[in-house]
């Protein structure tokens, strides 16, 4: 994530481990009630969270926004679609992507900034199992290399 962006709230690290993230994206959120309390207390969760347009607009579904505790009527549905703020250009350059095959959009994180919820969305084609795994064998030789480095530096 670039800097200058505020406090991360919630992040979507299965996105990472099952897609290959080409193009990523800041939309803001069209949030009601209380929605943003629960945000800014970080009880939000993107884990089975996807983003689909519809009608020239995109939308966000699956994401869990817990309801705020002392929110009592004024409270909001956890697992209602909400709406993401893009410009024009962004939204047709998605709906390009989304056309090929493969091509999805996923959420990445969620984040505070200037007191505006926002969030990273990013262009995701699918990984196979090989490609997990693969995956996985680098992480752990990178692992491992690190932990030789500590120990030759110790003695």
């Amino acid at each position: 994530m670039p800097k200058g962006h505020g406090k991360v709230v919630a992040q979507n690290k299965k996105a990472y481990h099952d897609y290959f993230i080409e193009e990523t994206y800041e939309a803001g959120m069209v949030l009601q009630g209380t929605e943003i309390k629960s945000i800014r207390a970080g009880r939000v969760n993107l884990k089975d969270a996807y983003a689909r347009i519809q009608n020239g607009e995109i939308w966000i579904f699956g994401m869990h926004i817990s309801p705020y505790e002392q929110g009592n009527r004024y409270n909001h549905d956890p697992l209602r679609t909400r709406k993401l703020l893009l410009h024009r250009k962004e939204i047709l350059k998605l709906i390009g992507y989304t056309k090929e095959t493969g091509y999805t959009i996923v959420p990445l994180r969620i984040y505070l900034q200037n007191g505006f919820a926002k969030m990273q969305i990013g262009v995701a084609k699918g990984k196979k199992n090989y490609d997990k795994r693969e995956d996985l064998k680098k992480k752990e030789a990178k692992r491992d290399i690190e932990r030789a480095f500590r120990e030759r530096q110790k003695m």
